[in-house]
């Protein structure tokens, strides 16, 4: 009976905090939306929003890293299908009967029939997400059903980034191969995709999506689905045991993981104004998982704070110290390894934070439930204990 009255106190401070949470992250998406642009250059809020965009697969590879276990070298590549599928929309913004005028310059003179659906609008919306999905999917079951998983898993991904990354860098009469789709000089609703009114609403939109995409993730990794990924990073060998079958789960997180990087890619795509196979290098890859891991792992907010603090210290330090900013990056990396193993957030979670209580004579009171006490049931069943 203690534990049942102890299980519904941590229950009942984990809504708490849940509810403490969502208003903190309101809070800080309405500032970041209404604070920022009248503060920044236009120049200045572009950056940030792409950082804004990068911290949207920042969560998607939390969610499969630090919650279930899964690290993946090889996001770039639904990035940049996501990117891809928004970008070939834009191209497509033409006088009827008229190609992207690349296709002229390799001899193409029909629109090759995979860019038809992405005409349409809502196609290419439905497209930015699902076709990432429907990929890592695919990937997710082929290795998942031969139970593939730890370093294994990491550099099948990467093989699989490395398949992707050669063939679009090849496809000079299809997608203009290793020279990318530009956007930022076309048009969207009559809207050119480079001004700054455009831009802007771009920003929003980001921060939009990045809020829209934690919730998401916070959903996922609550309850009964979220305590089940957990076990399977864990110990899914035991999971096995009690009935589940992890393949199931791995291959839905590892699709929505990928949807979410193709959100993350077409947001990011129209900010920096073109998408190359260059999203599918090996070292951007790598670099999403040091965001997570400098943020700390299986707390979703440290995946936003740890990209937009390597981000946001790339930008200074390149501009400062142009010749050795690598150094000082390099450094923050190593610091975070060996120091700070759970990531900035989790440091201040586990460490900082009681800690700063502590000094300020700061204790936690202890949660008490005088109802139960009351109840008729619990009475007789310690009068029932106690013969």
């Amino acid at each position: 009976m203690n534990a049942e009255v102890g299980n519904f106190a941590k229950r009942q401070q984990q809504k708490k905090q849940q509810i403490i949470e969502l208003a903190i992250a309101i809070g800080l998406a309405l500032v970041f939306a209404i604070v920022m642009p009248a503060l920044l250059s236009a120049f200045r809020l572009k950056l940030l929003g792409r950082f804004v965009a990068l911290s949207i697969v920042a969560l998607g590879l939390d969610l499969i890293w630090g919650y279930t276990g899964l690290l993946s070298l090889g996001h770039g590549i639904f990035f940049a299908l996501g990117g891809y599928a928004l970008a070939m929309h834009l191209k497509l913004q033409l006088p009827e009967g008229q190609i992207p005028e690349f296709f002229t310059l390799y001899g193409v003179t029909e629109l090759p029939w995979f860019w038809t659906p992405f005409y349409s609008f809502p196609l290419t919306i439905v497209a930015i997400f699902v076709i990432p999905a429907i990929v890592a999917g695919l990937l997710g079951y082929l290795v998942f059903r031969n139970r593939i998983k730890g370093v294994y898993f990491s550099i099948l991904t990467q093989a699989a980034l490395l398949v992707f990354f050669n063939f679009f860098n090849g496809q000079q009469k299809l997608i203009n191969g290793t020279n990318g789709l530009k956007t930022d000089t076309e048009t969207i609703f009559g809207v050119l995709v480079g001004s700054e009114g455009a831009q802007l609403a771009f920003y929003e939109i980001s921060l939009l999506g990045l809020l829209l995409v934690y919730f998401l993730c916070r959903w996922l990794t609550t309850g009964r689905f979220g305590r089940l990924l957990v076990a399977i990073r864990d110990d899914e060998t035991r999971v096995r045991f009690t009935g589940y079958d992890p393949t199931g789960y791995k291959v839905l997180v590892f699709a929505i993981s990928g949807a979410i990087a193709g959100v993350a890619g077409a947001l990011y795509t129209v900010q920096t104004g073109i998408i190359t196979p260059s999203a599918m290098e090996v070292a951007f890859s790598i670099e999403m998982v040091i965001w997570v891991a400098v943020g700390g792992r299986a707390t979703l907010i440290g995946a936003i704070i740890g990209t937009l603090l390597v981000r946001l210290g790339q930008t200074f330090l390149s501009e400062q110290f142009p010749e050795v900013w690598l150094f000082f990056q390099g450094a923050l990396f190593l610091l975070v390894v060996t120091v700070l193993p759970n990531g900035i957030f989790g440091w201040a979670r586990d460490w900082g934070i009681p800690k700063l209580r502590s000094l300020l004579g700061l204790q936690e009171q202890l949660i008490t439930y005088p109802a139960l006490e009351q109840d008729p049931e619990i009475q007789q069943e310690r009068e029932e204990l106690e013969r």
